[in-house]
């Protein structure tokens, strides 16, 4: 009879033992459960979002042709060494880790009635979450440059950015100030002594249609940025920046002159005319 139990308690362990394996080793598709993922009930990873349009960037020293050098840094066609003055077209590539994510490229031009600088940016934006599309991590990278300038973005976006409070500069006085008393139409840009600025006696400076304000017609997006070293600087100077987001990537354009009478101001409208028609080049060579 012990024999008999013996052998009976065996066969029951070997069968617990088979169902045990059996239901370690089974098929986890052969039956639903409820942790079952399917592709029609919710918390089903979605598709990633789209890449960015581009995927390299120009060659930042090359994108600028010689007759736009002229115009903006009239010192350089005035070097008489040949050596030198193609240098000086050919510009200074600035110092990056990876050329496909970020380039850029500065020039100087030296003459006697000023010093002009010009500088022009790529930066290629990449998002590292797969569910953020790369146009849509640039857009929000292009309102940080928009907040650091100083434009605000309004809840209406069909008014485009706005600095004081006031949409892309329209109505404002040479006296304007945003809330926290900075000047905001051009002060810092007048003629010692004067009330006017640009240059001259007379002239204006940032205020009205020229103060810092959204772009129209380039890119997806665009603003501009007129700034002018304090009247207190013993070199005053004047930078424009262009600012414009073509899908992924984000180019600026920054100009700036330094007269050498410290009693003159560069010209708000001339600056500002050079440095849009250089950004719609380029933006037009990107879409090539």
């Amino acid at each position: 009879m012990q024999r008999k139990a013996l052998v009976t308690g065996t066969a029951a362990l070997l069968a617990a033992l088979a169902a045990l394996l059996a239901g370690c080793t089974r098929d986890p598709g052969s039956t639903g459960t409820a942790d079952d993922a399917k592709p029609e009930e919710p918390g089903v990873s979605a598709a990633p979002a789209p890449p960015g349009k581009y995927r390299t960037l120009p060659e930042p020293c090359g994108e600028v042709e010689h007759s736009t050098l002229d115009a903006m840094l009239p010192g350089i066609k005035a070097i008489t060494d040949e050596r030198q003055r193609e240098n000086a077209y050919e510009g200074t590539a600035t110092l990056t880790y990876d050329t496909d994510r970020r380039v850029g490229c500065r020039w100087t031009g030296e003459s006697g009635p000023a010093t002009d600088h010009l500088f022009i940016d790529f930066e290629r934006v990449v998002s590292y979450d797969t569910t953020v599309s790369d146009d849509s991590e640039a857009q929000q990278v292009f309102v940080s440059k928009e907040t650091d300038a100083g434009l605000q973005v309004p809840a209406d976006p069909g008014k485009g950015p706005q600095k004081g409070g006031t949409p892309s500069g329209e109505g404002m006085s040479p006296d304007s100030t945003d809330a926290g008393g900075a000047d905001t139409a051009g002060d810092s840009c007048a003629v010692p002594g004067s009330g006017a600025g640009a240059g001259a006696p007379g002239g204006t400076s940032g205020a009205g249609g020229l103060a810092s304000r959204a772009l129209g017609g380039l890119g997806d997006a665009a603003f501009l940025d007129d700034t002018c070293s304090s009247p207190s600087s013993a070199a005053r100077h004047r930078t424009v920046t262009v600012v414009f987001r073509t899908s992924n990537v984000i180019v600026t354009v920054e100009y700036d002159e330094q007269p050498s009478n410290p009693a003159l101001v560069p010209d708000s409208k001339e600056m500002q005319d050079t440095v849009q028609e250089l950004a719609h080049k380029l933006a037009g060579k990107l879409s090539e």
